[in-house]
């Protein structure tokens, strides 16, 4: 008999869906961000702070974190027009989440550098004989 979380790893399972968006570096990113500075912020604050995004790669994140239900767009009309992006409750745990992630991986960050450094050398060494 399959359980809830059998069930998970079923290709059919709408849980799937919602891992996959939330197992993108930039979502793990932007949630991280903006849980952390508990405000909302402008598209080009979240812009500078996340080292490597390009424009079109923000834009898409946001806009599936809109989707979501995660990330509250929000415009205000004045001209030009100021766009602020926050959390949504739902994001909010969401962003709990991605906090633990980001918190393991500074803290392990040298182990598994390490790790991949051995593994490397391993894997570069040829074949040695059977005694």
């Amino acid at each position: 008999m399959e359980t809830m979380q059998d069930s998970i790893y079923r290709r059919d399972c709408p849980s799937r869906t919602v891992v996959e968006a939330l197992a993108n570096k930039w979502v793990l990113y932007v949630l991280a961000a903006l849980r952390r500075y508990d405000r909302p912020m402008r598209f080009s604050e979240l812009r500078r702070l996340l080292d490597g995004i390009t424009q079109k790669m923000l834009t898409q994140t946001l806009r599936s974190l809109e989707r979501d239900g995660l990330v509250r767009r929000t415009v205000y009309p004045t001209v030009p027009p100021r766009v602020e992006y926050g959390l949504t409750e739902l994001g909010v745990e969401a962003g709990k989440l991605t906090s633990a992630i980001s918190a393991w991986s500074v803290e392990h960050a040298r182990q598994i550098h390490s790790a991949r450094k051995d593994f490397d050398e391993r894997a570069a060494m040829p074949p040695q004989p059977l005694p």
